[in-house]
């Protein structure tokens, strides 16, 4: 959600309750704002709980992490996809890399909080028909 349509949802509310029922109205609205406030922090805080878990960038599978992606998500949408912390390798854009036990990685850039591109970046496979001739 956009945080000025918030907020300005929470001053509507504020001057609502207060041509509707006065000071109590006011006060109801407050306690509807800190309660949705709370509410935010708390998933943020989940979220940041059970990405400390893994160790920093790793995932079970960037394929399917890959498919699950979508622009517009912000990193507090995509933790529980990955269930750790993304290893930041730039800061401009702002990119954070995910890596899973095969060596395959997903690449996220985020552009004012929200992502703005991803892509898969497939491990080599070193085959029998890639391997050099023996000597």
């Amino acid at each position: 959600m956009n945080p000025i349509l918030g907020w300005s949802l929470a001053a509507a509310a504020v001057v609502g309750g207060y041509f509707s029922y006065g000071w109590q109205g006011v006060v109801l609205a407050m306690s509807a704002v800190v309660f949705w406030l709370l509410l935010q922090f708390s998933r943020v805080l989940r979220a940041l709980r059970t990405a400390a878990g893994r160790p920093m960038g790793s995932i079970a599978n960037a394929v399917m992490l890959q498919a699950k992606l979508r622009p517009g998500m912000t990193l507090v949408q995509i933790l529980p996809l990955t269930r750790s912390l993304g290893e930041k390798v730039a800061d401009e854009p702002e990119t954070f890399v995910w890596t899973d036990a095969g060596g395959d990685r997903v690449r996220v850039e985020m552009r004012g909080g929200r992502c703005s591109a991803f892509t898969l970046e497939r491990a080599s496979v070193n085959t029998a028909a890639d391997a050099p001739p023996p000597a």
